[in-house]
């Protein structure tokens, strides 16, 4: 166990250990590398789960039919709202400390009778699977068990259940709750972890085995501002149900460009990443310090593991130099304002009123009026957005997105802005900032949105095909049986007759012109086999129910929609 090699001749990489030292360490590991420093607190017996008690929660059996990523249902019937069927579901996650990774929602209307009935015709006995119930919807600190590295614990507020890889301790108070989560998320918690679980599997036993130090008056505001500053980043974010409005459009950061306005707010990030840096080195230094292991740990934290969505260094993976991160962010910020814009086309947002809007099942643009009487920019009537390679059709993406932007940061600066936004998507000089800007909706920001959403879109790519003739994107929370009879009169019919009368302008069947003939004769080719499948599905009047996702709800559009 412990390192003493021979003080008369010592032999590199030479190791002796004591058999009794090692069962000192619960579950007794062979971790000879462990100094006497680290070992005497396993001899102290008092441990984590004397203050912040690990429990596993929630195991469904059927994911794909009890849990839903939160954007897929309605808001209507999600805690986060009025609380009827859907309610957040902790289940670990990707490396973030402090708070987040809030995204799954699980089906537990009627205190959770489906799943508790599920699991008792599979096992006879729920609580073989469903464990633990009587700490559920309570405050507690929640991890992933499984990692391919450092450890992350995040404050979980007490509105969810959490599951069985997304553990979670309690405690009988705040204070403790805190006081652990600062102890869990500093080195030296992750230098005990790695003692006992040398494979990366963090189970309860072994976060609860962790030896305990309590620091008399410990300043548990600290713990507190890093929890805040970590929700804040999160819910900066669309992906956040606590989500609010766009950064990029909050008065603090508003400054008369596009440009200027993303330099402060980069500052800003700035401020908060150094800011975090600080805290957590801080909290590292004061247990380091409690449990004497000053000549063993360092509390230095690097920005890769300052765990906020806009510090680059940790959103972005790998080794790369401040000019590509930076060009990163800029353009990753840049697709998030696009994506708001669409959001607020959709209604899902507004300019007007902060958070959600329409996001339940066939809302309209009257449900929009009523929470906002006198919108500064109106959504889109039919819920049927075309991108198409030129302005075939009226409140096409690209002229909505410019008056998005008129309205937003102001005509005069229009031009400005739109040459801003296409360098950030990294356009080229040749091209104007306008073609930019639609080859990106064209070309690249449903892959984005796919991305972003976690291959659950809640806006859809209706298209014809390769040749992408034809484009629409429609908000799946606003879709009903009507929408793509809708869709086939007034817009795909509209532009294959644009197309066609397009085509008979040119005169010459030689050179150029035939080439463009032979080119538009193509496009409307696939728009007439693309419109027969749309006859057919809109004939059909299918229905969705969001209760159902993403998956079930997107296969019955086969063939009209872009393949996930």
């Amino acid at each position: 166990m412990t390192n003493n090699t021979s003080s008369t001749n010592p032999v590199p990489n030479f190791y002796r250990a004591s058999a009794a030292d090692f069962k000192k360490i619960p579950g007794s590991p062979i971790a000879y590398w462990v100094s006497k420093n680290f070992l005497k607190y396993y001899s102290l017996g008092k441990k984590v789960a004397d203050i912040a008690l690990p429990r596993v929660g929630c195991q469904t059996s059927d994911n794909e039919r009890f849990l839903r990523i939160w954007h897929e249902v309605e808001k209507n019937k999600s805690s986060f709202s009025r609380g009827q069927k859907w309610f957040p579901y902790y289940k670990g996650g990707s490396f973030r400390r402090w708070y987040g990774n809030r995204e799954l929602v699980i089906n537990w209307e009627n205190n959770g009778k489906e799943v508790i009935q599920y699991a008792t015709n599979l096992y006879r006995s729920p609580t073989r699977t469903v464990k633990n119930q009587n700490y559920y919807f309570c405050e507690g600190i929640t991890w992933s068990t499984l990692s391919t590295g450092l450890m992350s614990f995040r404050y979980m507020p007490e509105n969810g259940i959490f599951d069985t890889k997304g553990s979670a301790c309690f405690s009988e108070t705040r204070t403790l709750l805190d006081y652990a989560n600062g102890l869990l998320n500093s080195k030296v918690a992750q230098k005990y972890i790695e003692i006992s679980s040398p494979t990366l599997d963090y189970s309860t036993t072994s976060v609860g085995n962790i030896p305990l130090v309590l620091i008399p008056k410990l300043n548990l505001e600290l713990i507190n501002t890093l929890i805040d500053i970590s929700q804040k980043d999160w819910d900066s974010y669309e992906t956040s149900w606590d989500f609010t409005t766009l950064p990029l459009l909050q008065p603090e950061y508003r400054q008369p460009t596009l440009r200027e306005t993303y330099a402060k707010l980069r500052a800003h990030w700035k401020e908060m990443t150094l800011e975090m840096q600080r805290l957590e080195e801080e909290n590292n230094r004061i247990f380091i310090e409690a449990y004497g292991l000053q000549d063993e740990l360092t509390p230095d934290v690097p920005l890769s593991e300052i765990t906020l969505t806009c510090n680059p260094h940790y959103r972005y993976k790998g080794n790369k130099s401040e000019e590509e991160l930076e060009a990163l962010l800029l353009a990753d910020t840049i697709k998030e304002f696009i994506s708001y814009a669409v959001g607020c086309m959709f209604g899902r947002y507004s300019l007007d009123k902060p958070g959600l809007v329409l996001a339940n099942q066939g809302e309209k643009i009257g449900d929009y009026l009523k929470q906002v009487p006198e919108p500064s920019f109106m959504p889109d009537e039919d819920n049927i957005i075309p991108i198409l390679e030129d302005d075939y059709l009226e409140n096409g993406i690209v002229d909505r997105f410019k008056e998005f932007l008129n309205v937003t940061f102001g005509k005069e600066q229009l031009s400005e802005n739109l040459d801003f936004i296409a360098e950030a998507l990294g356009g080229k000089s040749s091209k104007s900032s306008e073609t930019v800007i639609r080859e990106y909706f064209l070309r690249s920001f449903y892959k984005d949105h796919l991305k972003t959403y976690k291959k659950r879109p809640i806006y859809w790519l209706f298209t014809s095909g390769k040749g992408r003739a034809f484009n629409a994107l429609v908000y799946m929370h606003r879709y009903n049986r009507e929408t793509l009879a809708k869709m086939r009169t007034d817009h795909l019919l509209e532009l294959e007759g644009k197309l066609d009368a397009k085509k008979e302008m040119i005169g010459s069947d030689i050179g150029k012109d035939a080439q463009e003939k032979a080119r538009l004769r193509k496009m409307i080719d696939e728009l007439m086999a693309y419109d027969e499948v749309l006859k057919n599905k809109a004939d059909a009047y299918i229905e969705t129910d969001l209760d159902d996702g993403v998956v079930v709800n997107y296969a019955k559009f086969e063939g009209l929609v872009e393949k996930i």
